[in-house]
């Protein structure tokens, strides 16, 4: 019984020992310090500052923006405005010359007694119109019969149309006016022009009705051509009973019906031409009406101021 005794004592010395260098060594390792934990190193204001220009330049980028297009939308708008002055200025100038002429008329009327033989010329010429009406009127059943046997259906309401045109400037040339009080009698001219190897001269009215005359021709011979297009009929405008009659626009005042009528047919022979062939070479087509080049009515009337 003693051995085993001392045996048990041996063995538990033995366990102890070896049990109290672990602790030690376990303390020792606890009272060590410890490394000490890597510092995050403050941020650098240089950084700091970079961020923020960062973060500025997208909205001073859409300031610059804006402030560009207000910029052009200034421009703009300072244009226009120049523009509009410019327009307002040459209204002015023009206004300023129609005045200026309007004086000048109004002081330099023609004498009493040419004023008294303009009105009896016109008398004389409003009878004559009015009579020639009546005859028109016939040969325009005769032609309008001779359509319809050709079935040129699109020539024929170009002629009914054309005529009815012609019925309300006959009522025109009936209706009564004051040729007294009428400025045209008394105003004095101021263009020269050549008429079948003639001079003539007119004012701003007679000039008007002129005009008045190629550009009513020129109208009405495009609608003729198109009309004889339409119906694959040969082009021949002088058979056309507008180009015959040629007073479309004439009010029976201001020129000789003979006179209107041959400006009349210059328009239309033009006219009648470019309807034909579908083409623009002497007019053009605006807002639905047909009206003559400038240069080609230029041309055409040669207008001399005497001014």
């Amino acid at each position: 019984m003693k051995q085993v005794g001392g045996i048990g004592t041996a063995v538990l010395f033995l366990l102890l020992g070896s049990a109290v260098p672990a602790s030690s060594q376990q303390e020792q390792q606890e009272e060590k310090p410890g490394k000490p934990e890597k510092q995050t190193k403050p941020e650098q204001p240089g950084s700091q500052q970079s961020k923020g220009k960062q973060q500025q330049e997208p909205a001073q980028q859409e300031r610059r923006q804006e402030q560009n297009q207000q910029q052009q939308q200034e421009r703009v708008q300072q244009e226009r405005r120049q523009e509009q002055n410019q327009q307002q200025q040459q209204e002015r100038v023009q206004q300023e010359r129609r005045q200026e002429q309007n004086q000048q008329q109004q002081q330099e009327r023609v004498s009493q007694q040419r004023q008294q033989e303009l009105i009896e010329q016109q008398q004389q010429r409003l009878a004559q119109y009015r009579q020639h009406l009546n005859e028109e009127q016939r040969l325009a059943q005769q032609q309008t019969a001779l359509l319809q046997q050709q079935r040129r259906i699109a020539q024929y309401r170009f002629q009914q149309q054309y005529w009815e045109h012609v019925r309300q400037e006959q009522s025109e040339a009936e209706r009564y006016r004051n040729w007294n009080d009428d400025p045209y009698f008394y105003t004095p001219p101021i263009y020269r022009y050549r008429y079948r190897g003639t001079y003539y001269e007119a004012n701003q009215y007679g000039a008007d009705l002129l005009r008045r005359a190629v550009y009513y021709g020129y109208e009405e011979g495009f609608r003729a051509g198109e009309a004889d297009r339409e119906d694959r009929w040969r082009p021949d405008y002088q058979h056309c009973y507008a180009y015959q009659d040629a007073n479309y626009g004439y009010p029976g005042y201001y020129l000789d019906q003979d006179e209107y009528n041959y400006y009349f047919r210059e328009g239309f022979r033009r006219g009648y031409e470019d309807g034909y062939y579908s083409r623009y070479q002497y007019g053009s087509y605006v807002n639905g009406s047909y009206s003559m080049l400038g240069a080609v009515l230029s041309q055409i009337l040669s207008f001399q101021s005497l001014r």
